[in-house]
């Protein structure tokens, strides 16, 4: 069985909707912006981070893009992304952060060799731990759906917005930030 720490209230779906930074329609003016280390929330993000040269620091993905399964060319990109990166499967239902994926993402971000997560379910609020636990002056970069790849910058406001967001979450709130403050 897995172990769902929190759960998105179905009240708090259309705050997570708006976006958490400046959005890109070119991912090397985004990368520019970039800080270090990089986090990529998503295939089709992934695919054009890694299309543009760059291997993230971490990158999470589950073979989905809006609800579908991803088109040959995108899982062919991440395929190739994984050939160059440490690789960890984990599980996650829609709609949830689990234990698995939290201490995966929280393990990934202290590891110095790229990883990426390849989620069993879907990594739809992957984003909101992983600013939490990147260092300070990391991105954190995920799409949004119809209008390009989201530029979330890791700093203490973020930090404490993404913490604030997942405290109001159904659930374990607290184990989740406690296992994020270990990092």
């Amino acid at each position: 069985m897995t172990d769902v720490l929190v759960e998105l209230p179905e009240e708090m779906r259309a705050e997570l909707g708006r976006p958490m930074g400046p959005i890109f329609t070119d991912v090397e003016r985004l990368l520019a912006d970039a800080g270090d280390p990089l986090l990529a929330v998503g295939d089709v993000v992934t695919y054009h981070v890694e299309r543009a040269g760059v291997v993230p620091d971490v990158a999470v993905v589950d073979g989905l893009t809006e609800r579908e399964a991803v088109d040959d060319e995108v899982a062919t990109g991440v395929a190739r992304l994984g050939e160059r990166t440490r690789e960890v499967r984990v599980e996650n239902p829609a709609a949830t952060l689990t234990r698995e994926l939290v201490d995966a993402l929280r393990e990934a971000v202290a590891d110095p060799e790229p990883t990426v997560l390849v989620v069993d379910g879907e990594e739809d609020l992957v984003t909101l731990p992983a600013v939490v636990a990147a260092p300070l002056g990391a991105s954190v970069v995920y799409g949004q759906p119809g209008e390009g790849t989201v530029h979330a910058e890791v700093t203490e406001q973020s930090k404490a917005q993404m913490r604030d967001l997942l405290a109001r979450m159904d659930g374990d709130p607290e184990a989740l930030l406690a296992i994020l403050d270990d990092t």
